[in-house]
């Protein structure tokens, strides 16, 4: 057939002349693609011819190949090394076998001409392959059962006993602050009324029985209630064993100008003008830790008692939070135009109150860094900030002769005592009463609270108060700038000791102005901050008794006020 491409059909005999028929199959293939592989659409049967010697060949393939002759110029084809990968014969019995659903051992029959390598293969696929039907039965694997209070479980071979248990472990603070953290509002307020309200029942337990209306009361009624007896009902004042000096710790190189002592009475913690705050053992005085990160003289420290964490402000209008565990800062409050004077930490809410010479308090939340308040009223440096659980929550002192008594919900002024005439630098809340001192450069004045009443006067230290304290057993401890300790007993106002501190060797006659007071949290020991550079530790004499040390000279000042 002129002109035309035979096509020619493919047995998969081999001895009927099948390497013939792929092999004029391949050529004729060969042809059509070189001439009409990139035009399949435009093949046109008429417009093409084989040359005669082509149609030759063509014919006599084809009578060759209807013949049954085997050509003897026919090249051997190449073996292919695709691997066979078709499942073997023993592979195929076990198929329709586990289908059947038994399970025998059937003999492994290997083909003849399969290989040795191929086959393992195929064997290992077949294996994993090979799934079981619900009739097998599966190894079930019995559970691991650790009792007892262990935290972690036991190593290989060690039983879980009493000996080899793990000892519990209290969480980390980063795990409390992270708990704290993902409290939600309702429940952080829910924690801040229970606390409040468990402050005013433990002050409720403290006031003498009187009859009042209402079964919750509150503040201002337990205050009332409380019914302060007359100078003339409280007799002879109380014996307080006198102070002595025991220790005197040098370190810093500047005035030491703040002190605050740990909740576990382990150490204390004391910032100067050199910049720094150091870190002292309370048993032995020796320094333990320097920090360093203020521009500026270190005005005041606080320590949480729930946190980590101290807090100390400046000169230098920063307000810092430092963790303890790491030694660093960790927090920044910004919001001072100027130098931070004083700062306190409210006794149950993440609260930070600062005041300083921007004549304004400022109170922080210690974990978000947020200003929750700016308590404006003062016309001068803010220099004195306590914080206490009842109303009022926060009181300022201040350098323009005022305190103020702060609605902290509210923030905003409730009460303003203008009865000093020298500026205000030094308060402190009594532990159980409710009642507060100030000191200032005329003299002591009691105050009761919440309204602000005035008591009555602790007259005779003529100096300017930098500095108060209150114990736990009722002793009121002023320092004046000239070095001068007064040592008062908080219920009559005897002042039962004077002591004057003396300037350590190198140091001017003036540099004996003491700057801060604290007591230890057992009250046994006074540390006292001065501006010889020194910071000096007294305690109670041991050996004085009333007897070596009786109450001289008191009787009832004219001049003080019956309350």
């Amino acid at each position: 057939m002129d002109g035309a491409v035979e096509i020619v059909s493919v047995t998969s005999d081999a001895s009927v002349g099948g390497n013939q028929a792929l092999l004029s199959l391949l050529k004729s293939l060969k042809r059509t693609y070189t001439l009409y592989g990139a035009m399949p659409g435009t093949y046109d049967p008429k417009s093409f011819s084989l040359s005669p010697s082509e149609a030759t060949a063509a014919k006599t393939t084809k009578a060759s190949d209807d013949a049954g002759e085997r050509p003897t110029a026919a090249k051997k084809p190449e073996k292919s090394t695709r691997r066979d990968y078709s499942p073997s014969d023993a592979v195929k019995v076990r198929l329709l076998t586990k289908i059947s659903g038994e399970y025998a051992n059937v003999p492994a029959a290997t083909p003849a001409a399969a290989p040795a390598q191929p086959t393992k293969k195929r064997q290992r696929k077949t294996s994993k392959a090979s799934t079981p039907t619900e009739t097998e039965s599966m190894p079930v694997e019995s559970p691991v059962t650790v009792t007892g209070p262990h935290p972690h479980p036991s190593a290989p071979g060690v039983s879980l006993t009493e000996n080899t248990a793990v000892p519990g472990r209290q969480p980390s603070s980063a795990a409390k602050t992270a708990v704290i953290e993902d409290m939600d509002e309702a429940a952080v307020d829910a924690s801040i009324n229970a606390s409040l309200s468990a402050i005013r029942q433990t002050a409720h337990e403290h006031l003498p029985s009187t009859s009042t209306s209402s079964t919750t009361p509150n503040n201002l009624a337990l205050v009332k209630s409380y019914q302060v007896p007359l100078l003339s009902d409280i007799g002879k004042p109380e014996w307080h064993p006198p102070w002595k000096l025991y220790r005197v710790i040098a370190g810093h190189l500047g005035w030491v100008r703040s002190v605050c002592v740990d909740p576990a009475n382990e150490w204390f913690a004391t910032g100067s003008a050199d910049r720094t705050i150091k870190i002292w053992d309370l048993a032995t005085g020796q320094l333990k830790l320097t920090l360093t990160g203020h521009i500026n003289s270190v005005r005041g420290l606080a320590v949480s008692a729930k946190h980590p964490y101290l807090f100390s402000c400046a000169e230098d209008k920063m307000v810092k939070c430092w963790d303890l565990e790491y030694n660093k800062v960790v927090r920044q409050y910004h919001g001072h135009l100027s130098g931070v004077y004083c700062l306190s930490l409210h006794p149950t809410l993440d609260l930070l109150t600062t005041g300083g010479r921007d004549s304004v308090c400022r109170v922080w939340d210690i974990r978000t860094k947020a200003q929750v308040h700016v308590l404006e009223g003062h016309n001068n440096t803010v220099s004195s900030i306590c914080s206490q659980g009842p109303d009022p929550q926060i009181i300022s002192g201040s350098a323009d002769t005022t305190i103020k008594y702060w609605d902290l919900a509210e923030g905003r002024c409730i009460t303003t005592l203008t009865h000093h005439k020298k500026g205000i630098r030094s308060m402190a809340i009594h532990h159980t009463e409710f009642t507060m001192m100030s000191g200032a450069a005329d003299n002591l004045k009691k105050w009761r609270l919440p309204k602000g009443e005035f008591m009555t006067n602790f007259t005779g230290h003529n100096s300017v108060v930098n500095a108060i304290a209150l114990s736990s057993d009722n002793v009121l401890v002023s320092g004046g700038d000239n070095g001068s300790l007064y040592f008062w007993d908080w219920k009559t106002g005897y002042n039962f000791q004077q002591e004057q501190t003396k300037p350590q060797p190198g140091s001017l006659e003036s540099e004996a102005g003491i700057y801060a007071l604290s007591f230890d949290q057992t009250s046994l020991r006074l540390i006292t901050c001065e501006a010889d550079k020194s910071v000096k530790l007294w305690k109670m004499d041991e050996e004085a008794t009333p007897e070596t040390h009786p109450v001289k000279n008191w009787r009832v000042p004219k001049d003080k006020k019956k309350f």
